[in-house]
């Protein structure tokens, strides 16, 4: 007679059966029996993280890249807090990922015991479903309920392991039990689809405006633009799906979007929107007729009046739309977009000319070298804040190149980590994590994770002494610069990765910015670019109103005020920003 699996055996099963084969996290006492069944079990790897929050963002990457989903675990109380940040992110991307917690044993709950946590209280916002395991007897049937929603329905799942059950035998196994592994299409009702149809036929300027909803129907989309003329604008996340390649496409709207892309969702009569759910509504029109294809009902009309809302997978919708579509002859709004896109681009590949040598250098510099010599299906993990900008501005994601980073959530430090996860589903997959200096300094603790894995991951980090966006919002907001809140005081973050173990090399003038790129192009390290880039570089809108532009003047205004009376950091700042536009 076979021997029983304890709950923590039974566990493993599950996820195996759905692709896990790795496990990101810190252990602790709680965790001792799940680290023993891996043990045994032999098919999976447990990456040890030196922070629970670097683990969860890692394990995001993961589900977001591979389609699968990412596993991440940490300990009683304190450790599993630490994972919540990098499980809200892989919430807002709709990330398929499974947190395993442990907990303290039952006769201790209620009792202000050693790291107690309510850890369903605490998790209750991230997570849709939580899997207590008070007995040993529910676990394949839990198991299976949340391993299941995380890899369908892409949810943020936790498994909490107590430790006075997760070593326990799970009596009467079922003899068959089925995870779903597929999802399901969803189709709008025809009734519907024919009148989104009519509406794009009537439509004289009508536009699609994409996000990440469209991967599988790119070239459903790109064939249907085509036919009609119609310009393709996509978000952020959609960068790595469209390219100006792409014949119609003009590229991004939004703050950090050029002309092309804004003036083709705002002054279109029709706009066509795909598997978005751009949040900044400001930036969407009021007054042209709006069609939303969504696979979920709560992104319908969540931004934007919308005339005509499907709920579907945007591939199998267009699909079904595309023949009802009425071929289109005139091309002059499609021209309008299409020129004023690649003016934009020319000025942004000026922009990243290494001609450029003043010093400190322009971060463009370094992200359009990164974007000349990275692998053709290189992913680029980015952080957030001006490392954005310069990724959308400068570099170009076609062919197999992937983005990843925490672009709805937004949390600073995610850069790093999620560069981990990416090379952890392939470590011969080039790497290029791309970091701030306040966003680096964040989760730098685990370059040495890098390290002892031998994975060869390619960071840069712009160094510019400065949390340099938070500065530009300040500005923005009418507040003066406020060094004591955005100065950065750093280490050399290049002497930094060889101590850990990596290498890495400091880049202060533009002629050694390709022997740095050629250098961590070929190395089997993990390799770190500490580039010392301006702090005064500006980060303009494709679209400057007389509100924006007065409200920037007033703060000139008071920073000299503030000069004149003594706070020479004031001067400093005005020089970083001559001379970035010098």
């Amino acid at each position: 007679m076979a021997s029983k699996k304890n709950v923590c055996e039974v566990l493993l099963e599950n996820l195996h059966a759905v692709g896990v084969r790795k496990i990101f996290g810190v252990t602790g006492d709680a965790l001792n029996p799940l680290l023993e069944a891996m043990r045994q079990d032999g098919r999976f790897k447990w990456i040890g993280v030196r922070h629970e929050e670097n683990a969860a963002y890692a394990a995001y990457s993961q589900a977001t890249l591979s389609g699968g989903i990412g596993v991440c675990a940490g300990t009683v109380g304190p450790g599993a807090l630490h994972l919540i940040n990098g499980l809200y992110s892989a919430k807002r991307e709709g990330a398929g990922v499974v947190a395993i917690t442990g907990q303290i044993g039952h006769k201790e709950r209620s009792t202000n015991y050693h790291q107690e946590v309510d850890l369903e209280k605490m998790f209750d916002d991230v997570c849709a479903f939580q899997a207590i395991i008070n007995s040993a007897e529910q676990m394949p049937r839990l198991a299976q309920i949340a391993i299941q929603r995380a890899l369908i329905d892409r949810e943020v799942v936790r498994i909490e392991l107590p430790i006075d059950v997760s070593g326990e035998a799970v009596p009467n196994l079922r003899s068959r039990y089925h995870i779903v592994t597929q999802p399901s299409s969803v189709i709008p009702p025809q009734s519907e689809i024919e009148r989104a149809a009519d509406l794009i036929n009537k439509g004289k300027k009508v536009a699609f405006f994409c996000g990440v909803g469209c991967r599988e129907a790119k070239d459903t989309i790109v064939n249907l633009a085509k036919r009609i003329n119609a310009p393709i604008a996509h978000t952020l996340k959609g960068k790595d799906i469209f390219d100006y390649d792409d014949g119609p496409v003009v590229g991004m709207t939004g703050l950090i979007g050029n002309p092309g892309g804004y003036h083709a969702v705002r002054d279109c009569d029709v706009l066509v929107m795909l598997g978005t759910d751009f949040p900044y509504e400001w930036f969407l029109p009021d007054g042209p007729e709006i069609i939303q294809v969504d696979s979920r009902v709560e992104n319908v009309g969540r931004r934007a009046s919308v005339t005509v809302g499907l709920v579907g997978t945007v591939k199998e919708t267009v699909e079904l739309l595309a023949p009802l579509v009425k071929d289109k002859s005139d091309a002059s709004y499609l021209n309008r977009q299409k020129k004023r896109a690649m003016g934009w681009l020319d000025h942004m590949d000026k922009d990243g000319s290494l001609e450029r040598v003043s010093e400190p250098l322009h971060p463009q510099l370094i992200a359009k070298a990164v974007s000349d010599n990275a692998s053709d299906d290189a992913v680029i993990a980015s952080d957030v804040g001006e490392c954005t900008v310069w990724i959308a501005r400068q570099m170009r994601l076609k062919g197999g190149r992937r983005l990843v980073g925490s672009f709805n959530h937004g949390s600073l430090g995610s850069g790093f980590p999620t560069g981990l996860g990416a090379i952890a589903c392939d470590p011969k997959r080039q790497v290029w994590a791309l970091c701030g200096d306040g966003g680096f300094g964040m989760a730098m603790q685990d370059f040495v994770t890098a390290v002892r894995y031998d994975w060869p991951l390619k960071v840069v980090v712009f160094n510019n002494s400065e949390l340099g966006f938070v500065k530009m919002e300040m500005e923005v907001g009418g507040y003066a610069y406020n060094a004591e809140a955005t100065h950065l005081v750093n280490p050399d973050f290049a002497a930094y990765a060889k101590s850990c173990g990596g290498d890495g090399v400091r880049v202060e003038k533009a002629e050694e910015i390709m022997p740095a790129i050629e250098a961590a192009c070929s190395s089997d390290k993990p390799f770190l670019i500490d580039a010392i880039v301006s702090a005064g570089e500006f980060v303009m809108p494709p679209h400057v109103t007389i509100e924006q532009a007065w409200g920037f003047g007033m703060v000139k205004i008071k920073e000299g005020i503030l000069g004149l009376k003594g706070d020479h950091t004031q001067w400093d700042n005005w020089k970083d920003e001559l001379k970035s536009v010098l």
